[in-house]
C-alpha cells in the first residue's frame, strides 16, 4: 500500500502518526510540507479527496490565521489557498493519503482508518497513551 504523509517533524501528533504508519510495516513517502509546500491545486485536491471544506485543513494555533483574518467565513477558498501558499504553516498536519482515502490525522490514531487493520501490534504514543493494546486492538478513547 502506498502512503503519503504531509509531515512536520516538530509536531508530536505528526511524529506519532508517522511512527504508527511505520509500525504497521509501511514506509511512507514523507513530505515535509514546510520545506516542500504543496501547490494550491494540491491543497484543494487534498480537501476534496478528504471530503471536507478547505477551511477544515487550516491550523489556527501558532500561525498567522487570526492576523490574516482567515476566521471570516466570507473568505473564499481562493483567498484561503493564497494564504496557505504564502504561509505553509497554515496547513494543519499531518495529512495522510492512502488507497483508503485522505485524512487529517488528529488525533494521530485516526491514521489507523487508512491503514491495513490486520496484524496490529501494541503501540504507545510518545506521551504514554496506548493506541493499540497488547491484544492488537485499538484502545478505547
Amino acid at each position: 500500500m502506498d502512503v503519503v504523509i504531509y509531515h512536520n517533524p516538530a509536531c508530536g501528533t505528526s511524529r506519532n502518526t508517522l511512527e504508527l504508519i511505520r509500525h504497521v510495516g509501511l514506509e511512507p513517502k514523507v513530505i515535509e510540507y514546510l520545506k516542500t509546500p504543496p501547490s494550491r491545486a494540491e491543497v484543494a485536491d487534498l480537501a476534496a479527496r478528504a471530503g471536507v471544506p478547505l477551511r477544515d485543513l487550516l491550523r489556527e494555533k501558532a500561525t498567522p490565521f487570526a492576523e490574516l483574518g482567515l476566521g471570516d467565513p466570507a473568505r473564499s477558498d481562493e483567498e484561503l489557498l493564497a494564504a496557505v501558499e504564502a504561509h505553509p504553516i497554515l496547513l494543519n498536519r499531518p495529512i495522510v493519503v492512502t488507497a483508503k482515502g485522505v485524512k487529517l490525522c488528529r488525533p494521530s490514531e485516526a491514521v489507523l482508518d487508512l491503514l491495513p487493520a490486520e496484524g496490529l501490534k501494541p503501540f504507545t504514543k510518545e506521551d504514554g497513551e496506548v493506541v493499540i493494546d497488547a491484544d492488537g486492538r485499538r484502545a478505547a478513547r
